[in-house]
């Protein structure tokens, strides 16, 4: 009998130490997570939708982190990141060279889109073909000396007069209402504006960038941070890395559900548009790379030395040091 009491007393006793033990458990696993955030270069739109999938489907929070999506406002996500007052952002290529010739140390990340998809477009009617008929024309852009030295070294390779083309400062005018009033084309994206255009069955003629120069097939956009974050952080910024490259990689194979997910944060964007431009740029985002976000250091080189030969950056330019790979995952 006290051998038996002995025994039951064990079990309770040993029953006890799991039982408390697995009460603690939950505690252990649960912790707390890291706010951090990540400003757009833009409003909302279909370059971003991995982001707002990795956020709802909880692959930040897998990562240890609560990631809030921002707008730029009127600072854009450069001087955010750059300043330390978020941790990521949505940059360029364009940008990031810029930056880093500027002495603003920001490092690209992951390339959300694998090859440059914009392209000088207009209304058929315009009859803008090429770059040669661009010469007499109107175009409308955001004022950045970079767009007249793209518009002349397209027009370059057909011997026209880039001093022939009207530039004018539209800002972040419309599109459409811009090329039925005051210009004859602007430089879009045509994952955005282009399917736009298929679905208000409005028919362009577009001038692809990458049709008339390698190197200007740059990454854009692309995701980035401070190479202070980096180097004091690189568990964080790993861990970003990785959670916004499933919420991709699941808007690749799944865009239809990744469209709905951006539509659900963000209401106000027109359905149809975010249904057509997600499954228009779903195969676009790893095209032919390897794995998402992968970048190559000829990208970067070729685009820099365009810069160069167009006088566009003034100081040395280190490539390797304005992106990394490191953080992606395998």
């Amino acid at each position: 009998m006290k051998k038996l009491l002995s025994v039951l007393l064990v079990m309770f006793l040993l029953a006890g130490c799991g039982g408390k033990e697995s009460s603690k458990a939950p505690k252990e696993e649960s912790k707390e997570l890291k706010k951090v955030s990540v400003v757009l270069d833009w409003t909302p739109n279909t370059n971003h939708t991995g982001l707002y999938v990795a956020k709802e489907k909880g692959y930040f929070e897998e990562q240890g982190l609560d990631v809030e999506i921002i707008m730029p406002g009127e600072t854009g996500a450069d001087q955010l990141v750059a300043s330390g007052k978020s941790e990521f952002g949505v940059s360029y290529q364009e940008s990031i060279t810029q930056a880093r010739v500027q002495g603003v140390p920001l490092v690209s990340l992951a390339a959300v889109i694998q090859h440059n998809t914009s392209g000088f477009a207009s209304p058929v009617a315009k009859n803008i073909k090429t770059p040669k008929d661009f010469e007499g024309k109107t175009y409308g852009g955001w004022g950045s000396p970079v767009e007249k030295a793209v518009i002349e070294s397209l027009m370059k390779t057909e011997n026209a007069d880039v001093n022939k083309v009207k530039i004018v400062n539209t800002g972040d005018s419309d599109f459409f209402t811009s090329v039925k009033r005051d210009i004859d084309f602007a430089w879009i994206y045509y994952g955005w504006t282009g399917v736009e255009a298929e679905l208000r069955g409005e028919d362009l003629n577009i001038v692809y960038l990458t049709d008339y120069s390698k190197k200007l097939d740059y990454y854009t956009p692309v995701l980035a941070t401070s190479e202070k974050m980096i180097k004091e952080d690189p568990e964080t910024v790993k861990a970003f890395v990785h959670g916004a490259a499933k919420g991709y990689q699941f808007a690749i194979e799944n865009p239809s559900e990744a469209a709905d997910i951006l539509l659900k944060a963000v209401p106000d964007l027109d359905a149809k548009l975010v249904k057509k431009s997600q499954e228009w740029l779903a195969p676009k985002y790893q095209d032919d790379a390897p794995r998402w976000g992968e970048q190559k250091l000829e990208v970067w080189k070729n685009y820099a030395d365009w810069m160069m030969e167009n006088k566009l950056l003034e100081g040395k330019f280190d490539p390797e040091k304005a992106f990394t790979n490191e953080f992606l995952p395998e």
